[in-house]
C-alpha cells in the first residue's frame, strides 16, 4: 500500500509541475518579441532617442549652422576628438570676424561624454543615433562636420549703408570741430572769462548731419554740441580781440 500511495503522490507532483511549466510556456506565446531582425528591419529599427552614436553639426533648412568658431567644444573635449580650423574675414562694416573653416571630428577616439554638446554656447551640436559607422580603416572615422560650403558674409542693406555713412560723417564733423577749436585756442585767444550763457551756434549742413546721425545716443550728441559751441565761442572771442582799424 505504501508504494502505491507514494506512486500516486509522485504522479500528482509531476502533473502539477508540468502544468506550471506549460503556463510559463503559454505566456511566452503571447509575449511581444524583443528580438530585432537586423539588418532586415533597418528602415524601421527602433533606437532610443538618447542613444549617442555620432556627433553632428546642426543645419537648418537653408543650409546654415550656428557654429561661431569659439573653440569651446575643442577645449572641453577630454580626448582631443575635436579640431577646429578657423579663418578671419572682414564684415561689411570693416570689422574683423573669426569664422569656421573646417570642423574635424574623430569618431574613433570619441567617448560620447557629450561635454561638447552641453557646453556649446549656441546649441550648434548634437548626437544622433545613427550607429552604423563600421569601416575598414580608422582614417574613415575622421569626419568633417561642416560638409556644406561655408557661406560668405551677408552684404549690407541700403539702411545699413546709410547709417554707416551718417556715422562716418558725424565723426568727421566732430573731428573738424575739435580741430577748429584747438586751432582757435592756439592762435592766441585772450583768456577772458567766458560768458555763462552763450547763444546756440548756427549749424551748417555737416553739423546737422552729425547731430542727425547721433540721434538716439545722448552721450555722442552732447559731445558734438559741446565741440560746436566751443568752436563758436572761440571764434567769437577771436573776432572780439581783433582791434578795429581807425578810419
Amino acid at each position: 500500500m505504501g508504494s502505491v500511495k507514494e506512486y500516486f503522490s509522485n504522479l500528482g507532483s509531476g502533473i502539477a509541475s508540468l502544468v506550471k511549466g506549460m503556463q510559463v510556456t503559454g505566456k511566452e506565446f503571447i509575449t511581444p518579441k524583443i528580438t530585432e531582425q537586423y539588418p532586415d528591419n533597418r528602415d524601421n529599427l527602433p533606437v532610443a532617442d538618447r542613444f549617442r552614436a555620432v556627433l553632428t553639426l546642426k543645419y537648418d533648412d537653408e543650409g546654415n549652422h550656428k557654429c561661431i568658431a569659439c573653440g569651446t567644444c575643442e577645449r572641453v573635449c577630454p580626448n582631443g576628438t575635436i579640431s577646429l580650423d578657423t579663418k578671419m574675414v572682414e564684415t561689411w562694416d570693416g570689422k574683423k570676424k573669426k569664422k569656421l573653416d573646417k570642423y574635424i571630428y574623430d569618431l574613433g577616439s570619441c567617448t560620447f561624454c557629450q561635454l561638447c554638446v552641453t557646453n556649446c554656447p549656441t546649441d550648434a551640436l548634437e548626437f544622433i543615433n545613427d550607429f552604423e559607422q563600421a569601416v575598414f580603416t580608422r582614417g574613415k572615422l575622421v569626419k568633417q562636420l561642416n560638409y556644406l560650403p561655408e557661406k560668405e558674409e551677408p552684404k549690407p542693406t541700403p539702411e545699413q549703408i546709410a547709417k554707416m555713412q551718417a556715422e562716418k560723417e558725424a565723426k568727421i564733423a566732430a573731428a573738424k570741430a575739435a580741430a577748429a577749436a584747438k586751432k582757435a585756442a592756439a592762435d592766441g585767444a585772450p583768456a577772458a572769462a567766458a560768458p555763462k550763457e552763450t547763444a546756440a551756434p548756427e549749424l551748417d549742413d555737416k553739423a546737422k548731419k552729425a547731430l542727425a546721425a547721433a540721434a538716439g545716443d545722448p552721450e555722442k550728441e552732447a559731445k558734438i554740441r559741446a565741440a560746436l559751441e566751443k568752436a563758436a565761442r572761440l571764434k567769437a572771442e577771436k573776432a572780439a580781440a581783433v582791434p578795429k582799424s581807425d578810419n
